[in-house]
């Protein structure tokens, strides 16, 4: 049976590992959370669609010894998680396996590359959402594609993600859907986290949309003396897209608040401070909301 290490226990690594086990995939995760190590092993992965949990059977691991020698891994950690990773997968990925990440931000890749080679190491970007309900259990939040960079080992971990009916594509240039999601990500995320609403709600507000404008662009302005051509022309525009078509999710950020948990601002608009202050190119906007979320932090979650 094929057989796959997924490395995280959150909504995304639920909702790819389940997909993949309903497929007939032999699923293994490891991760950090107790609880959502615990239910995984109990119930299997649960999907829930219309209200109704689907469990589909997969592994779950706390410690390394089981998952040695692994030869296909997927990297679905928050992006702070990042290093920790690397160092287990330095530990458990052979020689000759390879670990394709589909993190948010910027910085995944390099420090995975860092840790483990660039002949093990590739990168993606997934427009797929989900939503964390508790241990083990995650709601999809609608279609999207993986899309990842062409990479010698990738096929055997790609043909698994088809198998279990993701859509992908794989291009020479990962650069600008990277830097696209960063886009939309730093004008949606911070905003939906510090409100305290679903991504549709940003758009009822004229303030609002204009702040989301503001952040994209001010990314885009970024991502331009990178280098990098995003796949659209109007940042601000983009965004509201995005807000609008997920409408009803509850964006990662604002998951991690209300959780008390770390969430991956630092990735996101606070990579785009940093690289901005490089180039020389201002972004009040995104400094702002780099620091309001971290104050968010620090103060305490959200009151639900």
């Amino acid at each position: 049976m094929a057989e796959i290490t997924i490395i995280g226990t959150g909504a995304m690594a639920l909702l790819v590992g389940g997909q993949l086990a309903r497929a007939g995939i032999n699923v293994r995760l490891l991760g950090t959370w107790q609880a959502g190590i615990e239910a995984v092993n109990q119930h299997g992965i649960g999907i829930v669609k219309n209200q109704t949990p689907h469990y589909y059977p997969a592994e779950a691991y706390l410690g390394l010894d089981r998952l040695r020698d692994t030869k296909l891994a997927l990297v679905l950690v928050k992006s702070w998680q990042t290093e920790e990773a690397a160092s287990k997968l330095r530990a458990i990925l052979s020689d000759d396996g390879i670990a394709l990440t589909l993190q948010n931000g910027l910085g995944n890749g390099e420090i995975l590359r860092a840790a483990l080679g660039q002949e093990r190491t590739s990168m993606g970007v997934t427009t797929y959402g989900a939503t964390l309900l508790g241990p083990g259990k995650v709601r999809p939040g609608g279609e999207g594609m993986i899309s990842v960079q062409e990479h010698p080992r990738l096929p055997a971990l790609t043909e698994l993600l088809l198998t279990a009916g993701f859509a992908l594509q794989e291009i020479a240039d990962l650069s600008g859907l990277v830097w696209g999601k960063l886009v939309i990500n730093v004008a949606i995320n911070p905003l939906t986290a510090l409100l305290g609403v679903q991504n549709g709600k940003l758009l009822e507000s004229p303030s609002i949309r204009q702040l989301m404008g503001m952040a994209a662009r001010e990314a885009a302005e970024v991502a331009a003396e990178s280098g990098v051509q995003l796949n659209f022309n109007d940042p601000g525009q983009a965004a509201e897209a995005v807000a609008e078509a997920t409408g009803n999710n509850l964006s990662s950020m604002l998951q991690d608040i209300r959780r008390g948990a770390p969430t991956e601002i630092d990735a996101l608009c606070g990579a785009v401070v940093r690289e901005g202050k490089r180039l020389q190119v201002a972004t009040p906007v995104n400094e702002q909301l780099h620091m309001l979320i971290q104050g968010k932090v620090d103060l305490g979650r959200i009151e639900e």
